[in-house]
């Protein structure tokens, strides 16, 4: 099908869409009105490219109603399948004489979303205008990709509405279109998704019978078709043993000279309604039933022909209307049969390519440095389909009694089957990795229906059979989607952890799905982004101080600093409403220098004061770990007393040290050389190994306060507690907990040996001025009575 064809078949669903010459619409006007005040710009529109105008179904701030499409900038964006940009279009050789960059409105920047109706086909942009040259980032326009999904959202809407189809109602054509995607997506028998589809069609059209396939091709060049699907409910028991013998022969038919064939050869619908006088007729296997009307209408995604729906006897007989109105479901086939190719393709690619490094030795599995590669390529690949990924992170329930009674052996042998099992449920293009341990994450593309992953864990559960052992395990599995959570790779493994926490603390044996609605929404990320810049800058940012008590000599040791936005609008704002927003930016550099340098000027200024105070201040992730934090560390210190600096303590989350070996060990060893303490926070959530911990060049353990918190009423809070308490000790370690906020839990604390402590019960973090007050007048037998 050449580019004529194509675009044909897009016009003509423009005209099934029904907008064009209607109306303004206070939907789509409300949209348009938020893009231009958003962007700053003199124009914004929602465009429709009819075959040869651009026709504005909204407009603001241009007068006209419609344009040539000979000399639309649109024309250009739905050409793409991204974000068309032009920055400066009087330098761009592509428009810098189009009329209306030479003449009113004197169009400089232009940026245009392709807008797709409900049967997949770019109708239109919407963009925005300006007639002075901006650039913006990819970040930059995410707010006008939102809106264009809005108002593709309220096209679907008003076309099941208006539903003016003649032959196939819209609203049963979409329950096909969605149950052909959901059985493709989720079904590992392809001739059942062709079947399921082949079906729909049938009863859509009132078919007697028909038939649904691929499009392949010979050496030679020839096209045939592979069948996927084919009726035999008409055919009689004498003819059963035809239909068996298409069926050993694979599917195929090759004939070209018939009507049956004439699709693949022309890739053009092909009708007849009285076969019997139809010089095209043929090609049906003796003792086949009587064909009278037949229409076959070639499949494609793109311009690539990929497939062929045939149909036939229906008695009303058939017409290019009804082919039209068939059209989204016809496209539908035409993208999952074309992605299913691109699956086939890049599995046999990856095969090809992937070295032994990136794979775990013992399941085989990808590990997690090739894990991240293979994410971020299906992140990217989401966003060019306007698909969705599910990312699931699965820990196995009852290894570890595995491990100690049967031994590491038996232990691998389950671990290699749990893997199987894993890759045989999921589709060939998704993604099963081993993460370490017993923690497996599975990538899957386009998930239709949360039973697959129950599948995911039915798997597990299944008994495993080794060396006369019947063993058996679960699975505890936290899910989140993208572009729904829509966050880079590294958080949505953590989001897809923390909701398999959650699935442990509900019984184990299930799965969770991660909840968005606690976390800040996507608006609020790009709010806080926008605004850091000013608040860094104007001084908005103020630490506040929180006592650490020492329990050997009952006075105060120094403070955590705690980093606090005073926001002009909103107030005081604690670290939950901003800091993980700017994690893995460029602010949290700059923060984590401002927090680093405020502490070290607050340390010489205690000094000068005779104050022995410490001081700790907490460390962003992706800043510890990054190339430049020791450079940063050692131009905050540059003024610092060698003296002093052993006083100013970086907190690490035990996580964080995890995450990067290596780099964290290299950096951790420059702090210490450099002269500053290392505190391990958040201790006894991260699973490290002993070895790992001895390698630490950690001064100081914080017991995480979860633990702290609910230690006298939980036998197992109380045991790891304890433990830590030994381990420290063992290791001649300082321990510091956390989260203190009664007397008994201050008293089994002292009593199990822990050095410091800090908490509500002592003082909220405060001010710089209210915290040297508390500190000065703090005596330890007030603190029953404050």
């Amino acid at each position: 099908m050449n580019v004529t064809e194509n675009e044909k078949r897009r016009l003509a669903a423009v005209i099934r869409l029904g907008i064009l010459d209607t109306p303004p619409e206070e939907r789509f006007e409300r949209l348009t009105r938020i893009a231009r005040q958003h962007y700053r710009v003199r124009t914004a529109l929602f465009t429709i490219l009819d075959h040869d105008r651009q026709w504005f179904k909204s407009h603001q701030g241009l007068e006209v109603t419609e344009t040539p499409r000979s000399v639309a900038f649109c024309d250009h964006a739905i050409r793409q399948d991204h974000i068309f940009v032009v920055e400066n279009a009087s330098l761009d050789p592509r428009f810098r004489n189009n009329p209306f960059v030479v003449g009113s409105p004197h169009i400089r920047f232009y940026a245009g979303v392709p807008v797709r109706e409900p049967g997949g086909f770019k109708v239109g942009t919407l963009c925005i205008i300006d007639d002075r040259p901006r650039q913006f980032s990819e970040k930059d326009l995410d707010v006008l990709r939102t809106l264009a999904t809005m108002v593709e959202e309220e096209l679907e809407r008003s076309y099941i509405e208006s539903d003016k189809s003649e032959y196939v109602p819209v609203s049963q054509l979409n329950r096909a279109i969605h149950q052909a995607q959901s059985v493709f997506l989720t079904s590992d028998n392809e001739r059942s998704a062709f079947s399921q589809m082949l079906n729909d069609l049938l009863a859509l059209t009132g078919s007697q019978f028909g038939l649904i396939g691929e499009v392949l091709h010979k050496s030679n060049g020839a096209p045939f078709l592979k069948v996927g699907a084919i009726t035999n409910i008409a055919w009689s028991p004498e003819t059963q043993a035809l239909y068996q013998d298409v069926e050993r022969r694979g599917m195929v038919f090759d004939r070209l000279d018939n009507i049956l064939g004439l699709p693949m050869v022309s890739g053009e619908t092909i009708i007849s309604n009285d076969l019997s006088q139809d010089s095209r007729r043929g090609g049906l296997p003796a003792g086949h039933p009587t064909i009278n009307t037949y229409i076959g209408i070639p499949v494609f995604s793109g311009d690539t022909h990929l497939g062929m729906i045939g149909l036939a006897n229906r008695a009303e007989g058939y017409s290019q209307k009804l082919a039209d109105e068939l059209a989204p479901l016809s496209q539908t086939l035409g993208n999952l049969i074309e992605r299913k190719r691109l699956y086939e393709e890049k599995g046999s690619h990856k095969r090809d390519l992937e070295l032994a490094a990136n794979y775990d030795a013992l399941t085989g599995l990808p590990n997690r440095h090739r894990l991240t590669e293979l994410f971020e390529q299906e992140l990217y690949e989401a966003g060019q389909r306007n698909g969705q990924v599910s990312v699931c992170f699965i820990d196995l329930d009852g290894f570890k009694s595995i491990n100690d009674e049967h031994g590491h052996a038996v232990g691998d042998a389950v671990l290699k089957s749990v893997a199987e099992k894993l890759k045989a449920t999921v589709r060939s293009h998704d993604i099963v990795a081993r993460l370490g341990g017993d923690e497996f994450v599975a990538i899957l593309r386009d998930v239709g229906d949360e039973r697959v992953y129950a599948r995911l864990l039915d798997a597990i559960r299944q008994p495993i059979n080794f060396r006369h052992h019947v063993l058996q395990v679960s699975g505890s599995m936290g899910v989140t989607v993208y572009p729904e959570d829509n966050v880079d790779s590294d958080l949505l493994l953590r989001h897809a952890d923390q909701a398999m926490y959650a699935a442990k603390e509900t019984g184990k044996n299930c799965y969770k799905i991660f909840d968005l609605q606690s976390h800040s929404s996507r608006k609020e990320r790009v709010r806080v982004l926008e605004q850091i810049d000013t608040a860094l800058r104007e001084q908005q940012m103020e630490l506040y101080y929180q006592p650490k008590i020492c329990f050997h000599h009952h006075c105060v040791n120094g403070f955590e600093a705690l980093i606090r936005w005073n926001h002009p609008k909103e107030g005081v704002l604690s670290p939950a409403h901003f800091l993980e927003h700017i994690e893995y930016t460029e602010h949290a550099r700059t923060l984590g220098n401002f927090v680093i340098r405020e502490a070290v000027k607050q340390l010489m200024a205690f000094a000068r004061q005779d104050l022995p105070y410490t001081l700790s201040v907490n460390l962003s992730p992706c800043h510890f770990l990054s190339e430049e934090f020791k450079d940063d560390l050692s131009s905050a210190l540059e003024d610092c007393p060698i003296e002093l600096r052993s006083r100013l303590i970086l907190e690490i989350l035990e996580t964080t040290a995890m995450d990067d070996t290596e780099t964290a060990l290299r950096n951790l060893k420059a702090s210490r050389e450099l002269g500053v303490d290392i505190s391990l926070d958040d201790f006894g959530t991260g699973y490290s190994s002993l070895d790992y911990f001895r390698r630490l060049p950690a001064q100081e353990i914080k017991i995480d306060r979860s633990f702290v918190m609910d230690m006298l009423s939980d036998p197992d809070d109380s045991m790891i507690v304890s433990a830590i308490v030994s381990l420290s000790k063992s290791f001649k370690r300082r321990l510091v907990a956390e989260g203190i906020e009664n007397a008994d839990v201050e008293r089994k604390l002292i009593d199990l040996g822990c050095d410091l402590g800090q908490g509500f019960f002592y003082s909220k973090p405060l001010p710089l001025p209210e915290a040297l007050h508390w500190a000065k007048h703090f005596r330890w037998e007030d603190r029953l009575t404050a």
